[in-house]
This record gives C-alpha cells, structure tokens and sequence, in this order.
C-alpha cells in the first residue's frame, strides 16, 4: 500500500467536515428552547464522532486490529478505502464509494437533510402565522425534524460505522422519541386549540394510512361543526324572535 498520502491525523479535516455538517443542520433546525439544543447538541456530537475516527484517529479500527487483521490477511486497514468497513466485511470489490452500501447511505443522508429542510419551511411558516404546523412533512408526522436526524446518522453508519457512533446511535434514537412524546404532552397542556385529531398521529413515523385518512377525519370534524353552528344560529334567531315585543 502507498502510504505517501496520509489516511488519518488530518485534523483540518476533522475541522472542517464536521463544521460543513454541523452549521448545515443548524441553518435549517434553528434551536431555541432548552430541548432544540439538547435534540442539536447530541447530533453535533455524533457528527463530531464520526469525522474523528473518519480523517483524525481510527480508534475501531485499532480496536479491532487484531480481528480485522486475521479475518482480512494482507489488508492495510490504516488507508482510507479500508475503513469503510462495511465494503470490506461484505465482500464488495472496486472502488468503496460506489459500492451500493455508500450509494445508499448517501441517498439516506441527502433525503434527511432535505427532510430537515422541507420541515423548518413548514415550521417557520406556521411561527409567522402563529399557528400549529400543519403543511409538509408536518402533515405526516409532528416531530420531522427528529425524524430527519436520525436519518442522517443512520445513513453516516451505513457509509462510516464506527463502535462510538455505533453505541450513540440507539441511546440518541431513544433521547429523540422521548423528547418528541414529551414535546407532544407539553403542546396539549399548553395549548387548548390543539387539533385533536393531529394529537393521535405517529410522532416520528408517518401515519400507517397518510394524509387521506386525515382529511377524512377533518371533513367528517368540519361537517359536525359547521352542522351545530347552524343549529345554534338558527336558535338563537328563533329565541331573538319569541321575545321581540310585538306592537
């Protein structure tokens, strides 16, 4: 192997590629309260964790050297090819980047960031008009934005798994959908003009049926109402009548 071209120590690396990810994710999540920095700061983490052992310091792989080393004789597993370990344990050949693991793990990647995207649009719409989210993925799922974080680092895992990104992940998932179930408690206490019907969808997962099943419901909620809205109408004009006084 050519080792004339470091594969690790690249400490600018590190810097930057965690900093390009990090300030992306923040352009569109914006975190405000004390759970946004929380829900933020354990992505950075990860982020973080990820590009150290990808370009800085390969701790699994010494980890496992000794593994890697009998299951994988003669590979040179300090280069940066051999790191993506998922290549090598499946048995791909070629180039690492387009095998169909990295291809996929990109398209991951890229669907959460745009998930992310597509999700702040809805959110800081409805902040203008003061309003529950409701467009977008918010049509599907409350808490897209968790949602979409938890793609991304799915899909890092699948291009770059690493034992400390590994260990993160599921505690990071289980932090997520407690805040979300969290976040959907504190909405209806505070708030009593909450949509009951938007309450009951999956708070990370889009609903089993979509937004069909939805509009059904709020059709069905709309006709009860304006229904008992003209009831009311029509009574309160019967009983304006009855005690008009009559000449």
């Amino acid at each position: 192997m050519n080792h004339d071209t470091p594969a690790y120590g690249l400490w600018a690396l590190v810097l930057v590629n965690s900093a390009v990810f990090i300030l992306f994710a923040f352009s569109f999540f914006r975190p405000r309260t004390k759970r946004d920095w929380r829900t933020f700061g354990g992505f950075s983490a990860f982020v973080v964790a990820l590009f150290v052992e990808m370009y800085g310091f390969p701790l699994t792989i010494y980890l496992l050297s000794g593994w890697l080393a009998r299951r994988f004789p003669g590979i040179d597993f300090l280069s940066h090819d051999a790191g993506h370990l998922w290549y090598r344990l499946f048995g791909f050949e070629g180039n690492p980047h387009l095998n169909p693991i990295h291809i996929l793990s990109n398209v991951v990647i890229l669907g959460g960031f745009f998930l992310l995207a597509s999700a702040w649009r809805g959110l800081y719409a409805a902040q203008r008009a003061d309003t529950l989210a409701s467009t977008g993925p918010y049509a599907r799922i409350r808490h897209p934005q968790y949602a979409a974080f938890i793609l991304i680092m799915f899909g890092f895992l699948l291009q770059w798994p690493t034992l400390v990104t590994l260990v993160m992940f599921p505690i990071l998932v289980t932090v997520y959908v407690r805040l979300a179930h969290r976040g959907a408690r504190g909405r209806r206490r505070a708030r009593r003009d909450v949509d009951p019907l938007r309450e009951r969808d999956a708070p990370l997962v889009p609903a089993a049926h979509g937004t069909e099943v939805f509009a059904r419901r709020r059709a069905v909620v709309n006709r009860a109402q304006s229904v008992l809205a003209a009831s009311m109408s029509t009574a309160a004009s019967r009983s304006i009548s009855f005690s008009a006084p009559r000449s």
